[in-house]
C-alpha cells in the first residue's frame, strides 16, 4: 500500500532516514519546456504553481527524506524527476499541474493497481497531487524494436492493467470521453483555421456517436487512457517486462486503449501506403488483445483528428500536421479501411 504524505515506505520495506534534513542540490532545477507551456495554458493558477514548485520540491525533499535530481524528459502535464531515497531505493518523483487531474484519477488508478500493469505507488500526497514512485527503466520507444512487437508488448501489458474501476467516484465513461472529444474537434477545428478537411471531421464526429452509443458498462473495464509508447516503461520482473506510467483512467470498451498507438506517428509523414499501415496497426491490436477491429479503427480515427488539433494547440505544428493530414488519409477510405 501507498503511505501517506509524512511516512515515506519503501517497496516491501519500511523506510528509514534522517527526517528535517534539506539535501543540497547539485544544479539548479531545470523544468521542462512542455512542462512550463501546459502550466503557461492554464493562466495565473499554473504561473503561481512554476513560480513555487523550487521551494515546494525543497518541503517535500525535507519532508520524505529524498534528493531529488533534474526532471526526466517524458514529463508533459507533470513534474516528474528521478530522485534517490534511503538505502539505496532509487524512486520517481511527480508533481501533477493544478487542474490537469483534479479528481485525482491517477492517484486511485495506481492504488488499486498495487503495481500490477502500472507503476507501483510508494508515497503520495494527494493535497497537492504529489507522488513517490518506483523507477521503472527505459520507455518502450527508446528500444527501437519492430512496429510488430511492440504493439504486442503494449497489448499484453494492457490486458495484464484492465481491470474492474476502483471503488469511489464514478470515473469519465467511454460515452463521456466520445462526447468530450467530439466538442474539442468541433471547437478546435474551426478555430485553427480549418487544418484537415470538413469530410475527416464529419466522419469523426460520426464515429464519436457511434461510439458513444456503444457504451456498455458490462462489457467495459479501467483502462489506461493513453497507453502509448511513451508510458511503456520496462519493467523486469512484470508479466510482459513493462509496466504503464501516466494513466488517465477511464471506464470503457477495451479498444479505447488499443486505438491510441494508432494516433502515434512523428514529425514526418510515414512512407508508404498510411491506409495499409493503419489497418495494420488496426488488425495487430485486435489481434494480441482479442478486440474486435471496428471499434479500434472508429477510436483511431477519432484519436488521430483529436490529437493533432491538440498539437497545434500546445504549438507543436510539425507532429499536428502528420496526424491530420494521415486522417484526412484514412477519411477518404471510410468504413473500408477496417474491413
Amino acid at each position: 500500500m501507498a503511505a501517506p504524505c509524512g511516512s515515506v515506505e519503501a517497496i516491501g520495506e519500511p523506510f528509514t532516514g534522517v527526517r528535517g534534513v534539506l539535501l543540497k542540490r547539485d544544479a539548479p532545477l531545470q523544468i521542462p519546456e512542455k512542462v512550463r507551456r501546459n502550466a503557461a495554458l492554464l493562466g495565473e493558477p499554473g504561473h503561481i504553481w512554476l513560480a513555487g514548485l523550487p521551494q515546494y520540491i525543497a518541503e517535500l525533499e525535507r519532508r520524505w527524506t529524498i534528493k531529488v535530481g533534474q526532471p526526466v524528459g517524458r514529463g508533459s502535464e507533470a513534474f516528474v524527476a528521478k530522485a534517490h531515497a534511503g538505502g539505496g531505493l532509487d524512486v520517481i518523483l511527480k508533481i501533477v499541474i493544478p487542474g490537469i487531474d483534479p479528481m485525482r484519477q491517477e492517484l486511485r488508478i495506481l492504488r488499486a493497481a498495487h503495481g500490477v500493469g502500472y507503476v507501483r505507488l510508494i508515497c503520495r500526497d494527494e493535497v497537492s497531487n504529489a507522488m513517490l514512485l518506483e523507477r521503472l527503466g527505459p520507455q518502450l520507444h527508446e528500444f527501437h524494436l519492430p512496429e510488430d512487437q511492440q504493439i504486442e508488448i503494449m497489448c499484453g501489458t494492457l490486458r495484464e492493467a484492465w481491470r474492474p474501476p476502483p471503488k469511489g467516484p464514478s470515473l469519465p465513461t467511454g460515452a463521456d470521453k466520445a462526447v468530450e472529444l467530439s466538442r474539442a474537434i468541433e471547437s478546435h477545428w474551426v478555430s485553427f483555421g480549418r487544418p484537415c478537411l470538413e469530410r475527416t471531421i464529419e466522419l469523426a464526429l460520426s464515429y464519436a456517436e457511434r461510439r458513444r452509443r456503444a457504451f456498455d458498462p458490462a462489457r467495459s473495464v479501467l483502462v489506461h487512457g493513453d497507453a502509448h509508447e511513451w508510458n511503456t516503461l520496462m519493467a523486469p520482473g512484470s508479466a510482459t517486462g513493462f509496466k504503464f506510467v501516466d494513466p488517465d483512467g477511464v471506464f470503457a470498451e477495451r479498444a479505447f486503449d488499443l486505438a491510441i498507438p494508432m494516433r502515434e506517428w512523428g514529425n514526418v509523414m510515414p512512407e508508404g501506403d498510411v491506409v495499409r499501415r493503419g489497418r495494420h496497426r488496426c488488425n495487430l491490436s485486435a489481434k494480441f488483445a482479442g478486440v474486435r477491429h471496428q471499434p479500434i479503427w472508429e477510436w483511431g480515427l477519432i484519436q488521430c483528428v483529436w490529437n493533432g488539433l491538440l498539437l497545434h494547440r500546445i504549438g507543436l505544428d510539425e507532429p499536428a500536421s502528420v496526424s491530420l493530414a494521415i486522417a484526412d488519409v484514412w477519411s477518404a477510405a471510410g468504413d473500408s479501411v477496417a474491413r
